[in-house]
């Protein structure tokens, strides 16, 4: 459906058909499989975070409360934090300002 789709769009339905595929059917993914789907989906995001005390706080979230689920919104807002506070992004936008 996205053929002609631009690259955010694409990406953006990456991430719901990834979340989509994880969740159960209620829409909903409990926080304990959002921490792996972080693992394993956005490894170069996380790789080295481990050390920040926001990313500690975030997963010692998603711990505490493995079996409260979460839903599409709230998995969207745990990948833009996670990403905001990455190296990777760092990396990324000091990559840009060179160019």
């Amino acid at each position: 459906a996205l053929r002609k789709g631009s690259e955010l769009e694409k990406a953006f339905a990456t991430a719901a058909l990834v979340y989509s595929n994880a969740a159960g059917p209620r829409g909903e993914l409990p926080r304990g499989d959002a921490r792996r789907l972080l693992q394993t989906q956005f490894p170069s995001f996380i790789q080295g975070q481990e050390n920040k005390p926001k990313y500690r706080e975030i997963i010692s979230a998603l711990d505490e409360e493995s079996e409260n689920k979460m839903d599409f919104e709230d998995f969207m807002i745990l990948l833009v934090s996670v990403a905001l506070m990455s190296d990777l992004l760092r990396e990324i936008r000091n990559v840009k300002t060179t160019k």
